[in-house]
């Protein structure tokens, strides 16, 4: 009993007392609330905002995702179910394209039931489409899997607007495909009223083959138009699930207006082929049809110069004023005694393709030819050539101190150039632009940047 009693005076003599004890709990609950107070309303890591839910139940604070608010995490959902949903249909749509081919094409060719040409007529660059799916298909797979893979499952390091802007070149594939489009179908209803043997394939195709979900060939056929005008909606619902803080939102808008410029582009040219279709209409803004213009002028350079579309790289285009100078001696008397006018001029660089992934090396291949193309504005809703394309490594490029407004252009052994823009800077810009290549491509690179006007014949003089 008396070891009881002398414990218990033990436990009263501690140091703490009651009142202190209270105190000390009362403030580590006070610290305790202010911490999670704190924690509650830092600042959302995606839109910065400070309106976090204040957690009380500890176990609810634990399973909220981390410096997220409600707006944000409901967000991330969408992102991630947008994102899925694009790569999700790109795969549905190849699957379909695969079709056309294994369950079409191939069988048509194998039993000939048509001639090579009346099977491109139909069918038209189905192999091209195919092989562009796969390839984009095989990017955007790739990004899921490592993001995943990375521990991170909302998909926000997935940039689908990246990966889109580097697959455009596959836009004027879908051009190709829907302006051949009408006569394909017209081509197809002739045949099959002309051959019956095509006409118990098809419906045979149609009603035993269950690959084909009960869907004709003419179905399968509008894949391409169906996918095509489907890029802006898919690409809109990721850009409104998207934070414009995110790395990807102004690639996501800059996608969207290159596809939404190409299908005005594609309805222009279905209606001057005096086709009555046309693709799903989206509202023009002056950015859109500036687009739609260097769409048809890249067509035309590229028509000119003859080369292939996937080693092509457009570096600049835009309007530069243009001035051929009678003589030598403008450079003394100013730029004001030229007479320009308004041209359309587009640098385009030929590359050699260094893989076969445009993403897999971020550097380009060497350069094989460089090209100046100068358009006149439109003429009878065409464009028309001012002259053939001025090759770089044929060209001296220089500018004067006393000119700095304008640069000039020598082609070797014939004739002179002055361009300048409306805006100094980009005049700068398109020189020191064209002199990269022309260094680069021509003789004249190892000379000293004083030479080329002394040494060079031109149809004028020089001092």
């Amino acid at each position: 009993a008396t070891q009881t009693k002398s414990v218990n005076v033990e436990r009263a003599d501690s140091g703490i007392g009651q009142m202190p004890a209270r105190k000390w709990r009362n403030r580590a609950s006070e610290a305790l609330s202010s911490l999670q107070a704190w924690e509650a309303h830092r600042p959302c890591t995606d839109c910065g905002e400070r309106d976090l839910p204040v957690e009380t139940d500890v176990q609810n604070c634990n399973q909220r995702r981390a410096d997220l608010c409600d707006k944000c995490r409901k967000r991330r959902t969408e992102r991630k179910e947008s994102v899925l949903e694009f790569v999700n249909t790109e795969s549905s749509y190849g699957e379909d394209l695969r079709i056309i081919k294994e369950e079409f094409y191939l069988p048509m060719q194998a039993a000939g039931l048509l001639s090579q040409d009346q099977l491109l007529g139909i069918f038209s660059n189905i192999q091209e489409l195919i092989d562009l799916n796969e390839n984009f298909l095989e990017i955007l797979q790739e990004e899921i899997d490592q993001a995943f893979d990375q521990g991170d499952d909302d998909l926000m390091t997935v940039c689908i607007g990246e990966i889109f802007l580097e697959f455009v070149n596959m836009l004027p594939a879908f051009q190709t495909y829907c302006l051949q489009q009408s006569s394909s179908v017209n081509m197809l209803n002739a045949l099959e009223k002309e051959k019956e043997l095509l006409r118990i394939f098809l419906n045979v195709s149609q009603n035993d083959n269950t690959a084909l979900r009960r869907m004709n060939l003419r179905s399968f056929l509008m894949a391409p138009l169906q996918r095509v005008t489907k890029y802006p909606l898919l690409l809109s619902r990721i850009i409104k699930a998207t934070s414009e803080y995110h790395p990807d939102h102004g690639s996501l808008r800059e996608a969207k207006s290159r596809i939404e410029s190409h299908l005005e582009h594609i309805n222009m040219k279905t209606k001057q082929e005096g086709n009555t279709w046309t693709l799903r209409s989206f509202r023009q803004d002056s950015k859109k049809k500036r687009e739609v213009i260097n769409i048809e002028m890249r067509e035309t350079a590229l028509k000119t110069v003859g080369w292939l579309r996937e080693e092509t790289r457009f570096v600049m285009e835009g309007s530069l004023q243009l001035a051929q100078p009678p003589d030598g001696q403008w450079v003394k008397k100013g730029s004001k005694t030229l007479k320009f006018q308004n041209m359309q001029v587009l640098l385009l660089v030929n590359m050699k393709r260094v893989s076969e992934s445009s993403l897999e090396s971020a550097e380009p291949g060497p350069v094989k030819d460089a090209v100046l193309v100068l358009i006149r504005d439109k003429n009878n809703g065409k464009f028309h050539l001012l002259r053939e394309p001025l090759r770089l490594s044929n060209c001296i490029v220089s500018t004067d101190p006393d000119c700095d407004d304008t640069f000039e252009l020598i082609e070797i052994r014939r004739e002179a150039f002055v361009f300048r823009d409306s805006d100094r800077a980009r005049t700068h810009h398109w020189f020191r632009q064209i002199r990269r290549y022309s260094r680069e491509l021509g003789s004249w690179k190892k000379r000293r940047n004083a030479l080329p006007n002394i040494m060079i014949s031109t149809p004028h003089t020089r001092p």
